[in-house]
């Protein structure tokens, strides 16, 4: 290869990443043009200056209006090459991008960014509706003086019934982690990126599995344990085992991100030893990737119950079983002492989980 093709390599490279982070800098620049008029005039202008007469409902008129002229602006801005979406992209650090660092266009840029953010904590202080006068009341501390008072005198006649629940509670962690665990490990080795490249050599299939499978493990993720806990109630049924199977599907992916990325960290040198001799992809996968990531693999699954234990507790107020559904039945009838002496309950289990999850992580590292 002689010089001057190696230098039109590097140079077509560069050309290519440019593109990549022009057009990634315009489509954050035209988010951002769109989210301030909103906020400026959905939030602050119907927020602040007519209050009083209340924003106007929302049809695909105004959608299509703040998309239109926040498209604009954001296009405005990335054209002067004084955006926030350049900062972020780093054409103000960059010497082979556009060389605008210290000029006004990046000082433009800096304002209109710390313009936003003073925007956005001023709009979720109104959306919030804080309020110091309603916290520092006369009438609101009376009655935070009545339920903490209530709290900190625990009715101990439920003991042993708030027991059981919180009994209940741990095995249903139990079980939910017991029965992701399998799962977790099969599939994080289709969602690690360096496992479908290397050791399954960028099959079609495998491909295919890792964008699939990372798609929904991301989708379930992103619904917290409590709506699964709803869907699983009207599917199985009010009780345990519905909130067992919204963990169970929780964990699933959130143990095949932390497993998959821990794959991504592993040394291939051992991995290439044994692709060299023809070993097969499972034999690779059981020789040489899984005793390097058996250890942090019984750390993050250790860690995810004790995580699951204190999840079981929210996920019973909507009918997930466990220490949550006796809560949520002594604070409908106001029965602040029997709260008491459940949150106490909870604390407690959720302090000791802590305690010996750390302890045997750190035992086992």
């Amino acid at each position: 290869m002689t010089k001057a093709t190696a230098a039109q390599i590097i140079a077509r490279h560069n050309r290519r990443e440019r593109r990549k982070a022009s057009a990634g800098a315009l489509s954050v620049d035209i988010v951002l043009g769109i989210y301030l008029v909103m906020l400026l005039h959905r939030t602050l202008w119907f927020g602040v200056v007519h209050a009083s007469d209340g924003a106007p409902a929302m049809t695909l008129a105004w959608y299509a209006l703040y998309a239109v002229v926040g498209a604009i602006v954001g296009l405005v801005g990335n054209l002067l090459n004084a955006s926030p979406g350049r900062m972020v992209f780093g054409f103000f650090d960059n010497p082979e991008a556009v060389k605008v660092r210290g000029t006004w266009r990046e000082a433009l840029a800096q304002h209109v960014s710390w313009v936003l953010v003073v925007l956005t904590v001023v709009a979720g202080w109104l959306v919030t509706k804080i309020s110091l006068a309603d916290i520092f009341s006369s009438e609101g501390l009376a009655g935070a003086r009545r339920i903490f008072a209530a709290l900190f005198t625990p009715e101990f006649s439920i003991f042993e019934q708030a027991l059981f629940a919180i009994i209940e509670t741990i095995y249903l962690a139990l079980m939910a982690t017991l029965l992701a665990l399998p799962f977790s490990f099969a599939l994080s080795f289709f969602c690690a990126k360096n496992c479908v490249e290397d050791i399954f050599g960028g099959h079609p299939a495998a491909c295919s599995a890792y964008y699939a499978i990372r798609f929904v493990a991301n989708l379930a993720r992103s619904i917290e344990p409590l709506i699964w806990a709803i869907v699983f109630s009207v599917w199985v049924g009010i009780g345990p085992f519905a909130g067992m199977l919204a963990l169970a599907v929780h964990t699933v992916a959130s143990l095949v991100k932390q497993y998959s990325e821990q794959i991504e960290e592993i040394d291939h040198g051992t991995v290439e030893a044994l692709e060299s001799v023809g070993a097969a992809p499972l034999q690779v996968i059981w020789f040489a990737v899984v005793p390097q990531i058996i250890l942090p693999f019984l750390s993050f699954t250790i860690y995810r119950w004790d995580i699951n234990v204190r999840m079981a507790t929210v996920i019973g107020l909507v009918g997930g079983g466990g220490i949550g559904t006796l809560l949520v039945q002594y604070q409908g009838l106001a029965r602040w002492h029997e709260v008491g002496l459940i949150i106490l309950l909870i604390a407690a289990v959720v302090w000791i989980m802590d305690y010996l999850s750390s302890k045997i992580r750190a035992a086992i590292r």
